[in-house]
């Protein structure tokens, strides 16, 4: 894997009929296009990989809390793992002949952090707005409950700003030194690959959720709703129409209501969990990049 030692293969030398026979002399001949066998850290990353993007195409109706948190704690694992293999001195070694690299590595994951800080600051002030509209929901306040619906609209916003922020990440050509170093830039690139993919499935779900969008009828001038796909389950369930005129509604309707709005507190509080342990992930694998280039 990492580092990447030749081997040898030994020829005897032909016997010329024409010379007084001689006892055979082996001689060392070096094939540098048989590298060593991969590191099973990295054959493990891979898989991980892969399992991530499976998970990322499931289909939409399999879309819930539920769902988003495995991707969650797959991507928690994934950089678990890079983080172990960031700790091998060959790892190591190699990223240091790549400076360039690490240096734009270092970058990405900077802007992951931040994109983890600000989403995880994003939904609890939503939460917040949640558990408060309930107390408007159980007094049939439309004051109250429509302080959640511009919430709502504030958490779209910022969704796909994240999902901007994320898109604009890309992942650098590296200067290849040996098979070994090429190894490790490319496992190292595809977890950003995979870490962003997760990243947009997630902001883009959630603010996918909240309703229809306009889409534009082609030579009409003309719009019309269409649904989008991808949204989260828990979120979904929560039209604007059911926290309009509340006065007006049944008790079963208002016990529907609040039913709906306390899982949607608890799959908030469950997504913004997992995303503070892949924020953790995330904060170490930078460390562990930064050190490559610190420790001599």
């Amino acid at each position: 894997m990492v580092g990447v030692f030749s081997r040898s293969f030994s020829f005897p030398n032909k016997i010329n009929p024409n010379r007084p026979s001689k006892p055979p002399i082996s001689h060392h001949t070096r094939c540098v296009s048989l590298p060593c066998r991969s590191h099973p850290l990295i054959s493990h990353l891979k898989d991980e990989i892969n399992d991530l993007k499976s998970w990322s195409n499931s289909k939409p109706e399999t879309r819930n809390s539920a769902w988003i948190c495995d991707g969650l704690s797959r991507l928690k694992d994934l950089h678990d793992s890079l983080d172990d293999l960031l700790q091998i001195p060959q790892t190591q070694e190699s990223l240091r002949r790549q400076p360039y690299l690490v240096e734009n590595l270092l970058e990405d994951f900077l802007k992951f952090v931040d994109v983890y800080g600000i989403f995880r600051t994003s939904v609890l002030s939503f939460n917040e707005e949640v558990t408060a509209s309930q107390v408007g929901i159980r007094k049939r306040d439309d004051l109250k409950a429509a302080l959640y619906i511009k919430a709502r609209k504030r958490l779209i916003i910022e969704m796909n700003k994240l999902v901007s922020t994320v898109r604009s990440i890309s992942v650098p050509a590296p200067a290849l030194i040996t098979v070994g170093d090429a190894e490790v830039a490319g496992v190292t690139g595809d977890v950003v690959e995979v870490t962003a993919l997760v990243s947009t499935t997630l902001f883009n779900g959630i603010s996918s959720s909240f309703g229809a969008r306009k889409s534009w009828r082609s030579g009409l001038g003309l719009s019309k709703k269409v649904k989008v796909e991808g949204g989260i389950e828990e979120f979904e369930k929560i039209g604007a129409e059911s926290l309009l005129e509340l006065k007006k509604k049944k008790d079963e309707e208002i016990k529907m209501v609040l039913k709906r709005m306390q899982e949607l507190e608890s799959c908030i509080g469950r997504i913004e969990s997992c995303s503070e342990r892949v924020f953790r992930g995330l904060i170490k694998s930078k460390v562990s990049l930064l050190n490559t280039l610190t420790d001599r």
